[in-house]
């Protein structure tokens, strides 16, 4: 507050005023609503690329996976969370891609308006959006808000799309992580009904089923074959 005080006025003036203009019917907006513009983008870019890409199916998959192992925190969160970000990266490689070429790029180079750069960005992210989505989730948020039928998919609103993604995502999640349960849970029946039989009933079959599962998870190269199965399904058509 006490330099605050010594700033001279002309400190404020020299900050460019927010104004849009109008000009051969094209809008262009002053350097400073463009960065407050950029600033909204950044501090809602997480959220997007949490629900709006492949990052929650990976992370949920990658997370279930690591219960069924039993490993407890083996590998850690953090771990977790940089293989699901560098996944998510190569999974939407082809998005980013096109997002640049047809939206991006144009408008640094200021050959697009900031509307039609938004509206180019969009028709990539809706095409792998709408590729994962199941035309009954997007029924189901259609049914909620009372909407008529809609004639084709590029009809859908945004509002609808995204909840109908991040559900469908969710599905998918979870019926690809019941599948890997499946021979780690039949791995604890079996080390349970042993140790039952034996009469050894105050020992914890986890702690015995364990290295069973590893050699198991090793064995058949598990990594590859999930992490190549969660890149696989996403393939578009």
């Amino acid at each position: 507050m006490f330099v605050a005080m010594f700033v001279s006025p002309a400190f404020g003036d020299a900050l460019p005023i927010v104004t849009v203009t109008e000009e051969q019917g094209a809008t262009q907006y002053s350097l400073t609503l463009q960065l407050l513009a950029l600033m909204t983008l950044l501090s809602v870019l997480p959220a997007m690329l949490l629900g709006l890409t492949s990052f929650v199916r990976i992370i949920i998959v990658l997370s279930l996976l690591r219960q069924a192992l039993g490993t407890m925190q083996t590998p850690p969160n953090t771990v977790l969370v940089g293989i699901a970000l560098f996944l998510t990266f190569f999974v939407m490689a082809p998005v980013f891609n096109s997002v640049y070429d047809t939206a991006i790029f144009p408008f640094l180079n200021e050959e697009i308006s900031i509307e039609a750069a938004i509206a180019a960005a969009e028709v990539p992210v809706r095409g792998f959006m709408l590729n994962q989505t199941r035309q009954e989730d997007i029924g189901m948020f259609v049914e909620i808000v009372g909407m008529e039928a809609i004639p084709a998919p590029d009809d859908v609103p945004f509002s609808i799309l995204a909840p109908a993604f991040i559900t469908s995502e969710l599905k998918s999640a979870f019926i690809i992580a019941f599948m890997i349960y499946i021979p780690f849970v039949v791995i604890d029946l079996i080390v349970a009904s042993v140790l039952m039989s034996m009469g050894m009933m105050m020992l914890s079959p986890m702690m015995i089923s364990m290295p069973f599962k590893l050699m198991l998870f090793v064995l058949v190269d598990g990594w590859t074959l999930v992490v190549g199965s969660l890149a696989a399904s996403f393939a578009m058509p």
